[in-house]
């Protein structure tokens, strides 16, 4: 298993907008064969700023989940225009 954990931060008085563009993204990633779990989370005072969880089978699935449709226009065309990515990380589990 890969684990993917990213931030990303809203630009000013764009907060509202991001969930839409993070809601599509989530629905389609979830059918990926790949995908185990695909979760983005709301800071809970930082109204700009949200977490995605994702985990992938491996490797592949992962770098399938990037060559989508939905991910090449809702992570790469789409949430840039109105979001930052701040950092991005992979794990894998230990053990």
């Amino acid at each position: 298993m890969v684990v993917l954990a990213v931030t990303w931060v809203a630009k000013a008085g764009r907060d509202g907008d991001v969930p839409t563009i993070f809601a599509k993204l989530t629905e389609e990633s979830r059918k990926e064969p790949g995908c185990l779990m695909y979760q983005v989370h709301r800071h809970k005072t930082d109204r700009r700023r949200f977490f995605i969880y994702e985990q992938y089978k491996d490797d592949a699935a992962l770098e399938a989940h990037r060559a989508t449709t939905h991910f090449l226009q809702y992570a790469r065309k789409d949430l840039p225009k109105i979001a930052d990515r701040i950092e991005g990380h992979l794990y894998e589990p230990l053990g």
